[in-house]
Parts: structure tokens; C-alpha cells; sequence
């Protein structure tokens, strides 16, 4: 019965998972950032070659 009152106690993987969480919600918040962002460069990008194919095209 001791063993369980300490093991209840114990906060040590308490803390690890917390930090397991934290990281994976920043994982989580950086793909997402960077799908955003290779969403925008690839428009960005499409915009440009179509320009310049209309300036190269007399």
C-alpha cells in the first residue's frame, strides 16, 4: 500500500509529460506555419514564372 501512496506522489514523470505536450504542440504549430508559408512562396513563385513568360512572349 506504501509503494502505491509514493508511486501517486511521485511527480517527476509528471513534468516529462508535460514537456512532451509542450513540444509536440509546437511541432504541431510549426508545420502548420510552414505549410502556410510554402503555400504563399509557391503562388508567389507560380505569379512570377507567369510574368515572365508573358514579357518573354512577344
Amino acid at each position: 500500500m506504501n509503494h502505491l501512496i509514493t508511486l501517486i506522489r511521485d511527480e517527476e514523470g509528471t513534468t516529462a509529460i508535460e514537456y512532451a505536450l509542450i513540444a509536440g504542440l509546437v511541432a504541431i504549430a510549426t508545420i502548420v506555419a510552414l505549410t502556410a508559408l510554402g503555400t504563399a512562396l509557391s503562388a508567389a513563385y507560380t505569379n512570377i514564372g507567369t510574368e515572365v513568360t508573358n514579357a518573354a512572349t512577344p
